[in-house]
Parts: structure tokens; sequence; C-alpha cells
């Protein structure tokens, strides 16, 4: 499992040349929220270029770089491919409060989890109460219902079953590999 915050400013390289294509800038969702690929900044110096690389592109993502399959699989942005994002997009998921159907706000998105593979959803939520909250009670995360059609992915606010309430755990500063192994 990954966090995407864990990707975000890693350097994406070909696999077959070793030559870097930018840094990662965001990750790019469809309207299920399903990982379709990564915003790359692939500028120079001061300059800001955005490109995009498709899931099925990346073909490993590690501690200190994102693999991908060949520099053709960088491709340029087109403006109406940011619709949703993690932080720059027209819909973004980052501080988007999550609500119960009853009306209980249970956080705002601080990270999500995803599988590495194309076209994953998103599998858990780091919800976050602010950061005074977050030092003294710590972040929580909450794992995706597996009927993913009771989750309604707004623009404003992700609507979620009334009983994800319960389901809320403590997450630790160290647990990377929170959720695993509890599907």
């Amino acid at each position: 499992m990954i966090k995407l915050q864990q990707l975000i400013g890693l350097p994406v390289v070909d696999l077959h040349t070793g030559k870097q294509a930018g840094k990662v800038k965001d990750a790019l969702f469809d309207e299920h929220w399903s990982m379709q690929g990564i915003i790359v900044d692939a500028g120079k110096w001061l300059l800001s270029k955005d490109a995009i690389v498709q899931w099925g592109k990346v073909t490993s993502c590690g501690t200190e770089a994102v693999m991908i399959d060949g520099m053709d699989a960088v491709v340029p942005k087109d403006k109406k491919a940011t619709g949703r994002c993690f932080q720059i997009g027209q819909v973004k998921l980052r501080d988007m409060p999550v609500v119960t159907v009853q009306g209980s706000q249970l956080g705002r998105v601080s990270d999500v989890y995803f599988e590495p593979i194309q076209g994953t959803q998103i599998v858990g939520y780091e919800l976050t109460d602010g950061f005074i909250s977050d030092l003294l009670e710590g972040r929580k995360w909450l794992r995706a219902p597996e009927a993913f059609d009771t989750v309604k992915l707004g623009e404003d606010a992700i609507i979620v079953p009334a009983y994800c309430e319960m389901q809320l755990l403590p997450v630790a500063p160290s647990d990377s590999n929170i959720g695993r192994n509890e599907r």
C-alpha cells in the first residue's frame, strides 16, 4: 500500500535510460477516484511545465524514485485533464471533509492510501481534525468501505455510511503499513 504524499516530490525516472523526467507533483483520479496517473513537474530551473504519466506506465514506486516505462510515457498536460487531483485540480481531495450520511464530520483528508496497481481505487483515508488535534490526539485512519458505491465522492465533501464512524483507527507517524493485511 502506498501513501500518496510519500510520492509527491520524488523524481520520475525512465527505467530504460535512467533519465529523470521531472518530479511527482500530484496524482490524477477519475470520477470514481481511481488512480489514473501522476502529474509531473517537468520544467527546468524556474519554469514549471506540468506533464502526465498514465498510471499504467509507472513500473514501480520506491522510497527514492518513481520508475516509468520510457520517456514517451510523459505527455503534456491538458488543462481539462486535472479535474480531480489530490492537491492542485479543480476538485481537490486534500482537505476535503469526510462526513457520514447522518451529518457527523469524521475529519478532513490529509492523505490517501492506494495499491500500486493500475486503476486502483483509494483503499483508505488519513484524516485530520487540524494541527492541534493532530498533536494531542493524532490523525485517524478510515478504510474505504468495500461497497464503494456507498461512498459519495462529491465536489465539496466525501459522504460515507454511518458505520464508518465506528471504524476509525488511530494513526501513529510510523504506521506506513497501516491497513495492510486487514482486507
